[in-house]
Formats: C-alpha cells, sequence, structure tokens
C-alpha cells in the first residue's frame, strides 16, 4: 500500500487530468465527479479517499467490500460497479450506497424486495454494453428502454443514469465512440421518459479524457490513484 502523501500527489495528478479535459470541452471540472476504486487494495486505500475529501469509491466484488467496509470508518459511499450476481443481491442492497452494475432485468425486482425490507431506497445504474463488446457485461443498447422501464417501476429503486465501460483497444476512437453511443442513449431515454438521468458514469484512467469530452459526470480511476493492483490470493 503506497503513502497517504503519494495518494493525494496522485489525485493532484488525476484531478489536473480532469481540469484539463474539462477545459478542452469547455465544462467545468464540478460537473464531473471523481469515484476512486479501491478493489483489490486493503481498507486503507478508502481511508484516504476520506480523508482528501472524495465523495464515494467503487469496488467490484461484494464480499470483498463487505470485509473492507467492516474495517474502515470512513465517512465516504460505496458503490458496486462489478457485475451483480443475483445471489448477492441482498448483501449488495444492505451495503452499498449505490449499484452502478444493473444489467438486466431479473435483478430489478429482487434489488427493490431487498431495498424494500430494508427501508430504503436504493439509487442505481444501469449498466449498458455501449461498446457492443462481447467481453464486457451490460445490457445490449437496444434492451435498454425495457430495462429502464422495469427499473422506473420498482418503488424502492431509483434511477441516477447508465455506466458503460468502453471495450479494450489501443485505437481511442473506440472509446470515443462508446461514450458518445451512451450519451446519446441518455439523451433519448429520459426525453422518452421523462426522467432525467444525469449520470453518465464513464471513462478510467486510460481514457478519462475522451469520456469527459463525450458528457461523462463519474470517472472510475484505480491504478492512477493507488498504484498497480496487487495481485490477488
Amino acid at each position: 500500500m503506497l503513502r497517504y502523501e503519494d495518494f493525494l500527489q496522485n489525485l493532484a495528478h488525476v484531478q489536473a487530468d480532469i481540469a484539463a479535459a474539462c477545459a478542452r470541452a469547455r465544462r467545468t471540472p464540478g460537473e464531473v465527479q471523481l469515484l476512486a476504486v479501491t478493489k483489490t487494495h486493503p481498507a486503507a486505500a478508502a481511508e484516504f479517499a476520506a480523508r482528501a475529501g472524495l465523495r464515494a469509491v467503487g469496488e467490484n466484488r461484494v464480499q470483498e467490500a463487505i470485509e473492507k467496509r467492516a474495517l474502515s470508518t470512513a465517512p465516504i459511499a460505496w458503490e458496486l460497479i462489478g457485475h451483480l450476481q443475483s445471489n448477492k443481491v441482498r448483501l449488495a442492497a444492505a451495503h452499498f450506497d449505490r449499484v452502478q452494475s444493473v444489467d438486466r432485468e431479473k435483478l430489478l425486482p429482487l434489488l427493490a424486495r431487498a431495498a424494500d425490507e430494508l427501508g430504503r431506497t436504493l439509487p442505481v445504474l444501469l449498466q449498458i454494453n455501449a461498446g457492443d463488446d462481447p467481453a464486457k457485461f451490460g445490457a445490449d443498447v437496444a434492451e435498454a428502454p425495457a430495462l429502464l422501464e422495469s427499473a422506473l417501476a420498482q418503488r424502492s429503486l431509483r434511477v441516477d443514469g447508465l455506466m458503460t465501460i468502453a471495450p479494450l483497444s489501443d485505437d481511442p476512437e473506440i472509446a470515443r465512440r462508446t461514450f458518445a453511443r451512451l450519451r446519446t442513449l441518455r439523451d433519448e431515454l429520459a426525453a422518452r421518459f421523462g426522467v432525467p438521468l444525469r449520470e453518465l458514469s464513464m471513462g478510467m484512467s486510460g481514457d478519462l479524457a475522451l469520456a469527459i469530452a463525450e458528457g461523462s459526470t463519474l470517472i472510475r480511476v484505480g491504478t492512477a490513484l493507488f498504484g498497480a493492483r496487487p495481485p490477488r490470493v
């Protein structure tokens, strides 16, 4: 685990990159939030993010996040950004402040029921495979209207927006097209269903500038903040 001072240096570099990308896109940095991705890093990573004033951290695995959150007293929100299995829905609803990876209709009534039993409204994002990447999770673009309609019908869920992960490629145009497609889809869905869908969670360490240029409101960054992920034991 890196030192807090090193984390602050990394954070300053990332924030400068975000500010520069916003300037090029004629956006204000306040329009783009930074989600510190702490997956596979120790619980101290969340403490670092909280001390530095970040709003939230992102985790890929439900059980790993539960264990780390139990060790942490950090006043910070925890968001699930990894694939959610049906048998982990109740745990996710109980331990995450928002679930970004809702990618199929089957999850929606399960999440809503779990949230209702907890007496809470659970914020979610709908994960869309906007890059048509067979290696990525996410609903197809054509499935998005039905997924949103089903989500909006769940009284214990609040749909904040959409999320996507660009295909892994050396061609930046592929990522740009993926992000532009998600933004266009968001605009179409917002108009059709009369909901704001303010959040566009797209862009990571390597493609955040492209994502910001295409309208991202939430950048998910791990390696650039915390260094290379340690190997799993």
